[in-house]
């Protein structure tokens, strides 16, 4: 049975470690979280999406998590799923990644196949990763293989898992993305052979990129289509009927996850370090989706003006507090920092998210409790936001009893008491 160990267990490293374990890997799952690894050997998932049964299942089939990372000394294949924040100064934070790749170091056996899938600038597997990880001890592609597989998961999506979302590999030499290659084909249905690491790093930063770019194009468009009183969602659903050249992004409240709202300063920041210039498609993407949680507000003070009310002192309500819809992840939400603009301006903020039972948003407003009953909060509460459009919420009845609705997300058809962004 071959070794594999997973460094990080998070909403990456977890299902990967699960999936491997399915097919008959040995999975010992790494993390520097005690209590995550408590709970992951008890039975209980953190992340959405793998339950409670399915880590159970892996649990008797060949999984384990542990703290102790000696179980490198014996593994065939490691695999580095760490995260990698933005910095100060704009570019990845390596820390993760850099004390993963010591780590692997101190217990590297001959003949290991090392991955690194943490999300970063082009450069790094070669530059950073597999200069920590080998010590100058082998020489790869002949005693060691190293290799770059960006990480797809989608948190939440119900259709394409581990499994079946096609997997890049480039590694430093051809032997190593051969390995690369049929390592994951064990586990996954579509392995595609990049020519190297740095252009396996620069797919999942293009990737991220051109969604980036594309919101940003809806969310700037959605304002002067509003003073202009053109539905945009109207204009994108027509323009999704051809069936060739165009792909439907639609505006919303602003980005959020661990991806497109940092991926693609990576990138940026790589191109003004490296050759001194600036990538200003990315620059002009992150200014205006940065801006749009404030354009929330903005609209939300115009709405409650336009109904004689001043928003110092308004009670709002906001449905939906996650990244996106139908998980829990807050990481990077717009609804932290739409909430901070309107507490500043003195309104009272209450929320609804039947999967965060308890928001805490960053910058002082102190912890939340999600209220029970979204209808009945919102009868009484002077402006309901929708931001996300999880399944289990009740929009029609919300629809029927808030005095005034602002909808982010175009989940409920236009009304006189519902406004879209």
């Amino acid at each position: 049975m071959s070794k594999l160990v997973v460094v990080g267990q998070g909403y990456v490293g977890l299902p990967m470690a699960i999936r491997a374990a399915e097919a008959g890997f040995e999975v010992v799952g790494v993390d520097v979280h005690g209590r995550t690894v408590d709970d992951l050997n008890n039975g209980q998932s953190h992340i959405d999406d793998v339950s409670d049964a399915e880590l159970k299942r892996a649990l008797s089939t060949g999984y384990r998590a542990s703290v102790d990372p000696s179980s490198i000394s014996e593994a065939d294949v490691v695999v580095v799923c760490v995260p990698t924040p933005l910095s100060g100064d704009g570019g990845p934070d390596l820390k993760a990644v850099v004390a993963s790749a010591e780590t692997i170091g101190s217990f590297l056996s001959a003949g290991t196949l090392c991955v690194l899938e943490s999300t970063t600038y082009p450069g790094t597997t070669e530059e950073v990763f597999e200069p920590l990880v080998n010590r100058g001890r082998y020489t790869v592609g002949e005693d060691l293989f190293i290799a770059f597989s960006p990480e797809r998961i989608d948190p939440g999506n119900k259709k394409y898992g581990v499994r079946n979302t096609p997997k890049v590999v480039g590694g430093m030499t051809q032997a190593c993305t051969n390995r690369a290659r049929d390592f994951y084909a064990q586990f996954v249905d579509t392995v595609v052979p990049a020519a190297g690491c740095k252009e396996a790093e620069m797919a999942k930063l293009l990737e991220n990129t051109f969604r980036h770019v594309n919101i940003a194009l809806v969310n700037e468009m959605v304002r002067f289509c509003n003073e202009l009183d053109i539905d945009l969602w109207n204009a994108i659903d027509c323009a999704e009927s051809k069936p060739f050249g165009f792909m439907a992004f639609r505006p919303g409240p602003g980005v959020g996850g661990h991806c497109i709202p940092i991926d693609p300063s990576y990138l940026s920041h790589r191109v003004k370090a490296k050759l001194g210039y600036a990538f200003r498609m990315v620059e002009l993407a992150e200014e205006i989706n940065h801006a749009a949680p404030d354009y929330v507000a903005s609209r939300a003070r115009d709405f409650l003006n336009d109904a004689g009310l001043a928003v110092n002192g308004a009670s709002v309500l906001l449905v939906g507090v996650s990244y996106k819809p139908n998980i829990s992840d807050r990481r990077e939400s717009p609804a932290d920092p739409l909430a901070l603009r309107l507490a500043s301006w003195g309104a009272k903020i209450s929320y609804h998210d039947p999967l965060v039972p308890e928001w805490s948003p960053s910058g002082g407003i102190g912890s939340l409790q999600s209220v029970a009953d979204v209808s009945e909060v919102a009868a009484s509460s002077d402006l309901t936001i929708v931001l996300q459009e999880h399944a289990s919420i009740d929009f029609e009845s919300l629809a029927e009893s808030a005095k005034r609705i602002l909808d982010t997300k175009a989940a409920l058809p236009r009304a006189g008491h519902i406004a879209r962004l």
